[in-house]
Order: structure tokens, then C-alpha cells, then sequence
């Protein structure tokens, strides 16, 4: 059995004996138990999604490695106790997302982002370079930057990332410790017989479907203020400040007051995954993030320059 770490983690948690590729940091696996056959028989064995002949080239080329960064070999022993380091690669091409990113701030601490529609911020399954945080790794040659929050790949809008592990701990706090404004808009259905503003309050977890929430009964887990802000026939833009950050949780807000948000293909109902359609990106936006410096004690806000479409 191995636990994987995310390579940004990784590289944010421990002594890296790889340097970051093109933008793409080494991720890492701690091994818990002593297993017979090889280094080669355990990672086919660990990613049946990667082929044998995959895992012979990379041992090969010497690019698993152990703690120290002695390269490993097909017949390396695999023991309780050990980490392996490894480059995460993808073998079928992935898919170039034609949208970009654009910087709004930058400063010895921080880099703060407009990320588009459709662009995950961290590598993940299908999705390796057309990511937020290895296309930034890329085009600024900053190889210690990682996400301080996230945004899910459908949602556009405002991240904040760090790029000084030396600072990176006080800013991570205000996220848990939820002394930032967030506030998100969205364009979806008309909410009849509601008096604005008002708070929503649900518990969520996770569905059957391990990609979507769900609502169910219980104390409430999580919050969004929900504001008004025009119609135009069927539709209307909201503005809404979480709370609580649950997965997911102002789409199924939304949806389960019976507005889902415009081209949102999770809530009410998951659709079959058809690919991605570029021309009906989900009209949710990340517009804005607020706070006191931890550093200088100084406010401090960022707006996404983003607009979302009305639909025709």
C-alpha cells in the first residue's frame, strides 16, 4: 500500500530530491509495507493505468528516485518505510483548453490570477500542463508557487496563489481560519416568492456519484448569503458570498432552491460526460477576494475582470 501526495504538496512538504520539469513538480509516495518482486512489479501493480513498458523507460531514464535521489532500478527492493519520487506523466495527449489565464497582482509573496472556464487550478486525472498552476510554473519560472485555495475547474474567476514558503503558512491561515470575503456571481434561474438577501443553510456530503454533493438531513455544514442583482426574463445574476467552503456548494445552493446555474452539467442532475462544450461554460465567476494583509495588517482586495454571458 502507498499514499500519493499531489506534486505541489510535495514539493511545499518535504526535502525534494527531483527539481520541478516544465513546470510540472515531482510528487511522491510513501511506501507502508515490504513487498516482494521489485520496484517494477509494485508500480504496475500500484498504477494499472500506466503501462508496464511505461514504468520500464522511466526507471530507465532514472527518473524514480528515492529519498537521497539515488535513481531505482526494475529490481530495487521495495521496502516499509521508503519514498519514491516520480515524475506524474500522461500518455495519451492531452486536450490544449483554449483559454487563458491573466495576472492581476504580484509581489514578492503572492500571484494573484484570473483563471478561465474549463482550466483545472492543480494537476489532476486527464489534466497535467493544461492546468492554472503548471502553465504559471511555465510562463513565470516561479517553482515553489502552489494554490492557497482552489477553484473547481468549471468555475472562472479569482485565485490566489504563494510563491515564498517562508510567508506561505500566514496566508494559508486566513483561509482556515475564514477571515476571507469571497464572493462569487451567477447567472441562473428565477428564485419565485424570496425576499433578498437571505442566507441558506444545508448539510452537504458526498453522493454516490463521487464527484457531486449532495443535501441531506442533519445540522447544517454549510452557508451562502445569496443577493439579487438583476433579471432578465428567466434568468438572473446573483451575487453570493460563501461562508463555508463545501464542494461544490454554491452549485447545489443554487440548484436546490431550483435556480441552477446556466450550463451547469452536475446539479440538478449529472449529465453522461460528453467532453467539454467551449462555447457553454458554466456561468459561475469568482469575482472577488478580500482581506487584511497577515503580513502588513493592510486591506487588501482583488476583482476578476471577467464577465459571464447572458444567454440568448
Amino acid at each position: 500500500m502507498a499514499r500519493p501526495v499531489k506534486g505541489h504538496q510535495a514539493a511545499a512538504n518535504a526535502h525534494v530530491p527531483l527539481p520541478t520539469r516544465d513546470g510540472v513538480a515531482p510528487s511522491y509516495l510513501w511506501l507502508t509495507e515490504t513487498r516482494a518482486g521489485g520496484m517494477l512489479r509494485f508500480l504496475v501493480e500500484r498504477f494499472p493505468d500506466v503501462s508496464p513498458a511505461a514504468w520500464t523507460a522511466r526507471l530507465a531514464r532514472g527518473e524514480i528516485v528515492d529519498a537521497s535521489g539515488t535513481p531505482l532500478s526494475a529490481d530495487s527492493q521495495v521496502r516499509q518505510g521508503m519514498r519514491i519520487w516520480y515524475y506524474r506523466e500522461l500518455e495519451a495527449p492531452e486536450t490544449p483548453i483554449p483559454f487563458q489565464e491573466r495576472v492581476l497582482f504580484q509581489d514578492r509573496h503572492l500571484l494573484v490570477v484570473d483563471k478561465p472556464h474549463f482550466l483545472p487550478t492543480i494537476p489532476t486525472g486527464r489534466f497535467l500542463k493544461e492546468t492554472l498552476l503548471v502553465r504559471l510554473r511555465r510562463a513565470h519560472d516561479l517553482p515553489h508557487l502552489v494554490p492557497i485555495h482552489r477553484l473547481d475547474r468549471e468555475t472562472a474567476g479569482v485565485v490566489i496563489f504563494s510563491h515564498n514558503p517562508d510567508s506561505r503558512g500566514a496566508y494559508q491561515s486566513m483561509f482556515q481560519k475564514r477571515v476571507v470575503r469571497k464572493t462569487y456571481e451567477a447567472l441562473a434561474g428565477v428564485m419565485q416568492g424570496r425576499e433578498f438577501p437571505f442566507t441558506y443553510r444545508c448539510r452537504m456530503q458526498d453522493a454516490e456519484q463521487f464527484f457531486v454533493s449532495q443535501e441531506v438531513e442533519g445540522e447544517p455544514n454549510s452557508e451562502t448569503l445569496i443577493e439579487l442583482l438583476e433579471q432578465r426574463g428567466d434568468v438572473a445574476r446573483y451575487r453570493l458570498h460563501p461562508h463555508t467552503g463545501r464542494k461544490h456548494q454554491l452549485r447545489l445552493h443554487l440548484s436546490q432552491l431550483g435556480a441552477p446555474i446556466v450550463n451547469d452539467a452536475f446539479y440538478p442532475v449529472a449529465l453522461p460526460c460528453k467532453g467539454d462544450d467551449f462555447g457553454a461554460p458554466l456561468q459561475l465567476l469568482a469575482r472577488s477576494i478580500g482581506f487584511d494583509d497577515p503580513l502588513t495588517g493592510q486591506p487588501r482586495s482583488f476583482a476578476s475582470e471577467r464577465t459571464l454571458d447572458w444567454p440568448a
